[in-house]
């Protein structure tokens, strides 16, 4: 199921698989020509918080979670990039160093872009920039709808909103006519709604007592999206 007209999922999802895509042939061209591929374990680390900026990442395949450490040493994920995704990029505007980690959450194939090529190509390219631009005004956004929603909404709607927004980012993976798993580990889930995993395998519980979703091993089926949103308090207001 559609979430267009129950959720407003661009106000929780970043839009930087836009970025390269239908790029000028001549500028695409000289952008993959540039790239190293290197595939990632699952759990393996692509860059620290901190470390020095030599390159963007675009994830040609997988999944990757950007987080911060926290005071405990703990986990604070901000964001999952998916699929087309970059990541990194930030940093190399800003001509500064990582500002968090990011990790792989499964297997996955990962191009790497110097930071002087990518300048480079960035400063001849009006679309590239203009995309890039508009992909950070919109990521500041979601941003501070996640801020928003940890001081002002409870553990089981920010569970809520996290797996919707999870339940999108796998939906290209289901085979036609089957129901989207969302695959993550108990402790990625709860590190991104912000609480321990305890809270989160009560509240799956619930929701599954309540026929919201199925649980099979590590994966998560979501079987009600219409109650899952009600749940999140985030649904799109009705028209007449």
């Amino acid at each position: 199921m559609s979430l267009a007209g129950l959720f407003p999922i661009d106000k929780w999802n970043f839009q930087s698989r836009s970025v390269l895509s239908n790029l000028p042939d001549e500028e695409y061209t000289a952008l993959t020509s540039l790239m190293t591929i290197q595939r990632y374990n699952k759990g393996e680390v692509i860059f620290r918080e901190g470390a020095p900026a030599f390159g963007i990442y675009y994830i040609l395949k997988g999944k990757v979670k950007k987080y911060r450490a926290d005071k405990d040493g703990g986990e604070q994920i901000i964001y999952v990039a998916n699929t087309g995704e970059l990541v990194g990029y930030h940093a190399i505007l800003a001509n500064g160093r990582y500002p968090d980690s990011a990790a792989t959450l499964e297997e996955s194939s990962i191009a790497f872009i110097p930071k002087d090529d990518f300048l480079l190509l960035l400063n001849r390219s009006a679309v590239l920039a203009r995309r890039l631009l508009k992909t950070l005004s919109h990521e500041f956004t979601v941003l501070t709808n996640g801020i928003s929603a940890f001081t002002q909404r409870s553990v089981q709607e920010r569970l809520a909103i996290t797996l919707i927004v999870l339940r999108e980012k796998y939906k290209d993976e289901a085979p036609s006519g089957q129901n989207i798993q969302i695959r993550i580990p108990r402790a990625d889930l709860a590190n991104m709604v912000g609480t321990g995993i305890e809270n989160v395998t009560r509240f799956l519980s619930a929701f599954k007592q309540a026929g919201v979703l199925t649980i099979s091993g590590k994966n998560i089926c979501i079987t009600d999206v219409k109650k899952l949103v009600e749940i999140s308090g985030c649904g799109e207001p009705l028209h007449p």
